[in-house]
Parts: structure tokens; C-alpha cells; sequence
């Protein structure tokens, strides 16, 4: 089954900087892939690349098999879009703006998309203007679902938003499209809520791509380990796989890269007493790898 999507050594460079550098990522079909990387490292970019908005300087974009530039019609039709600003008419009612993407969409079902209505508790009569930030988000990912895309990009989808409201959003999209086998690409810098929804993660970082693993496999594969030095030293200790350290006090903690029977076998052997070995969150694998908080600059 061929993937939704593939990039295939993508570049992108804006004068001196380079937004993807020979990026390469496949989206496999009815899998939810969170794309995550700091404000800046590409993924609006590569969203960009997925729509048809942007040609590929070097390298290929293939999306459903086509080439998003040259065959926009057919891919668009069966992509449901949310982006970050979610621009829409401010003069529109929302009962307006669901007429107007029904004519816009063949697969468009209106049952479906009251049924959602109703669920984000949406005033029909309300003219866009007029909504609140979270009523914003929430008419725009109706309208992203209500044709029943196979796939659903999601661009920030939670920014701006109340705890209340991003439970919301999410929730609608686990039920709505990954419960009915569709495909979703979901870009976030909030980690813990990737780790909800996300089978794989893909994450990014100066525009190439660090890791692309499922969620449950990248858990397995890094360990976060604190080691108490047993003769006193105060250089950071040398595990296999290490990619970062950190001292406090008389404690080091390790971020590594390898099996934990090779990390127990080492800081045995250098004299070092293991106070604990456990999985890192995706931030703190992020920050090993890349150095940089993911909620550091602009896109």
C-alpha cells in the first residue's frame, strides 16, 4: 500500500536560510504522524510542500501518488486543511460558511458536519468575526472534517487555545478521522499532546528530520539514566549513546541512545551507581537531540 505521502529529498532554501535540507519522510495510510520541532525548523514548510503551495526546488513531493503542483484538483479534494491562522470570510455566518464548502466538496456529508456543529456547540447564526478564538479553531477543523478527507492536515491546531478547548479539538479528530482508518498529519510544538494521538512521530529540527519512529519505539529506544559517581569525579560520565548530560549536585542525569543492559554494563564498570533508569518524555529527547527547547523561535 503505497503512502499517503512522500518526500523524497526535499530542499527548500529562502536566501541563507535553509527551511529543509535533502528532507526525506513517508506518511503511511490511516496512521496519525505528529510533526513536531520547534517554531522555525521546517514544518510549516513542509506543509507548505504537502498543499501544492510550494514547488520543490530540489528533491519530490508526492501526495496520493501526484505531484500536488501539477495535479492541485485531485489532491486537494481529498486533503481537509487547518492551519495555524485559520483564515476564513469574517463576514460569513457559519451556516454560510457550511453552504459554501458544501458546494466546494463532492464528499461533503451536511448531516455530518450538523452533527459536529452541534458538538462544538456552534451558533449558526454567528458570524465569524464575531467568534472567540476556541469557536474559531472549531469551525475550522468542521470544516476540514465534514467532507471526510483521507487526509487531514492539521497546522498548530491547539495554539492560543484553553486545556478545555484543545480537549475538544482532539478528541473530535481521534474519534472522527483515525477511528475511520483515515490519515492524519498533525503538527504541534506541544508535545504532550502528540503523545495522545500521534502512532508516529516525526521530529524536525533546522529543517532535516532527526527521528521518524513510531511513538512507542522512540520511548523504548531512549533512556533518561541518573548516576551518582562513586569515586568522587566531576567530569560527565561516558555511557554508550549519550546525547546529552547534565550535573546536579553530586548527580549527573544522561539522556542516551541504547539498550539498558549497555548502560547498566558501563556504569558499572566506570565506578558509577545508577540511581535510576527511566523513559524520557518527547521533549526531553527533543532537547538532547537538537539542543534547544521546541518552543524556541519563529516560523
Amino acid at each position: 500500500m503505497e503512502p499517503v505521502v512522500i518526500a523524497k529529498n526535499l530542499t527548500r532554501k529562502y536566501r541563507r536560510v535553509t527551511a529543509l535540507d535533502d528532507f526525506n519522510l513517508t506518511v503511511p495510510e490511516g496512521q496519525v504522524l505528529g510533526l513536531v520541532g520547534e517554531n522555525g525548523a521546517g514544518k510549516s514548510t513542509l506543509i507548505q510542500h504537502i498543499l501544492g503551495m510550494l514547488r520543490a526546488q530540489s528533491g519530490t513531493m508526492r501526495v496520493f501518488g501526484l505531484d500536488p503542483v501539477q495535479e492541485p484538483v485531485k489532491v486537494l479534494s481529498r486533503i481537509g486543511y487547518l492551519s495555524e491562522n485559520r483564515d476564513m470570510p469574517g463576514w460569513m455566518r457559519v451556516r454560510e460558511l457550511m453552504r459554501y464548502c458544501h458546494s466546494l466538496y463532492p464528499g461533503w456529508d451536511p448531516k455530518y458536519a450538523e452533527e459536529l456543529r452541534e458538538l462544538f456547540e456552534l451558533d449558526p447564526t454567528a458570524k465569524l468575526r464575531t467568534l472567540s478564538l476556541g469557536q474559531t479553531a472549531k469551525t475550522g477543523l468542521l470544516a476540514a472534517l465534514a467532507h471526510k478527507p483521507d487526509l487531514l492536515v492539521l497546522d498548530e491546531p491547539s495554539s492560543g487555545l484553553d486545556p478545555v478547548v484543545r480537549r475538544d479539538i482532539l478528541g473530535a479528530i481521534f474519534r472522527s478521522v483515525a477511528h475511520e482508518g483515515r490519515t492524519v498529519l498533525f503538527s504541534s510544538h506541544l508535545l504532550e499532546e502528540v503523545e495522545l494521538v500521534a502512532d508516529r512521530i516525526a521530529m524536525v529540527h533546522a529543517g532535516k528530520l532527526m527521528i521518524h519512529d513510531t511513538l512507542d519505539q522512540i520511548k523504548t529506544e531512549h533512556h533518561r539514566v541518573t548516576l551518582r559517581s562513586s569515586n568522587g569525579q566531576s567530569s560527565a560520565p561516558t555511557l554508550p549513546g549519550t546525547l546529552s548530560s547534565e550535573q546536579s549536585g553530586l548527580e549527573w542525569k544522561v539522556v542516551c541512545f541504547a539498550p539498558e543492559s549497555e548502560l547498566r554494563a558501563s556504569a558499572q564498570s566506570a565506578g558509577h551507581e545508577i540511581v535510576s533508569i527511566e523513559r524520557p518524555s518527547l521533549d526531553d529527547i527533543f532537547v538532547a537531540r537538537a539542543g534547544t527547547p521546541i518552543n524556541s523561535g519563529r516560523d
